[in-house]
């Protein structure tokens, strides 16, 4: 049943403080649209459930991407297209980067949001393993002013985020400190674009004389959030990359994660495949010493 346009309001503030003044005056009762990527496509089906919506995707306070000398900081009204494309983001993230070429087709990039993507909070958002492993953090802003979070804590569960109701995510932000590292991302999905993954993974990691002194990764769609394998990680650091350590690997990754089988796959082939991908980034991560 297609939703009634009638029975929504939307209003579009022309600044962030009165947008945080009005989420004062009624916490809870309006829901922030930026891109609406995913809030129109339930508006269509007609299960939007809020009927009181504020626009802050044209707010400018969120939409810029600032350089400092120790963190990027995104605002969380950037489109996917504005942070594959910068050039700092690419080069110094390209996680993120890469994560935000995969995130639907390019009408959806230019539309949708980073902030709207980890608002969303789907356990198989694209970007979010990425922003893990980057160890960002979260400025939330309200009436009552901001607050700092690590992102690795945000989500408390599946939908469920330590957001308060009259609060907002104002920028993300990223530090400048993994030059050096190797990275890799992958998708495993019916296609890149455009689809739901099944797994998709997020891994930095640095290596000397054969041994891992540094790893970070994190993956999607294989539990209630997006989540950081940091039991995994704990096996890998200080070890040499070879047979026995990649088989331990393997399984400690298959073993750490929470996957449902649902229609796009199986909790098996999730495991399974989730296995597979850490083998593939530490494979990686050998070799980037050998060629460096």
């Amino acid at each position: 049943m297609r939703a009634d346009p009638t029975e929504y309001e939307l209003v579009a503030p022309g600044s962030l403080h009165e947008v945080t003044s009005l989420l004062e005056r009624e916490p809870g009762g309006w829901l922030p649209i930026a891109g609406g990527t995913d809030i129109m496509v339930q508006y269509a089906a007609g299960k939007l459930a809020a009927r009181k919506l504020v626009s802050i995707g044209d707010l400018p306070e969120l939409r810029r991407i600032e350089v400092a000398d120790g963190e990027v900081r995104i605002g969380s009204a950037c489109t996917y297209t504005s942070v594959r494309k910068h050039s700092i983001v690419s080069q110094e993230f390209p996680l993120l980067a890469k994560a935000a070429s995969w995130t639907g087709g390019i009408a959806n990039q230019n539309r949708g949001t980073l902030g709207g993507n980890i608002a969303n909070a789907s356990p198989a958002a694209d970007s979010l393993p990425a922003l893990l492993v980057y160890e960002a953090e979260l400025i939330l802003v309200s009436a009552r002013g901001e607050r700092r979070v690590p992102y690795l804590n945000f989500h408390l569960g599946y939908k469920k985020m330590g957001l308060a109701p009259d609060e907002l995510i104002r920028a993300i932000c990223l530090p400048r400190r993994y030059a050096g590292y190797h990275a890799s991302a992958r998708k495993v999905g019916a296609r890149n674009a455009q689809a739901i993954s099944k797994v998709c993974i997020a891994a930095l990691g640095r290596v000397a004389f054969g041994v891992v002194t540094d790893v970070r990764i994190a993956v999607g769609s294989v539990a209630p959030v997006p989540m950081r394998l940091t039991e995994t990680e704990k096996l890998i650091v200080g070890r040499a990359i070879n047979t026995e350590m990649l088989s331990s690997s393997r399984k400690a990754a298959a073993a750490e994660i929470r996957p449902i089988g649902d229609i796009r796959s199986t909790a098996k082939y999730r495991a399974a495949v989730t296995g597979n991908l850490v083998v593939e980034f530490l494979e990686q991560l050998r070799q980037s010493e050998a060629g460096a």
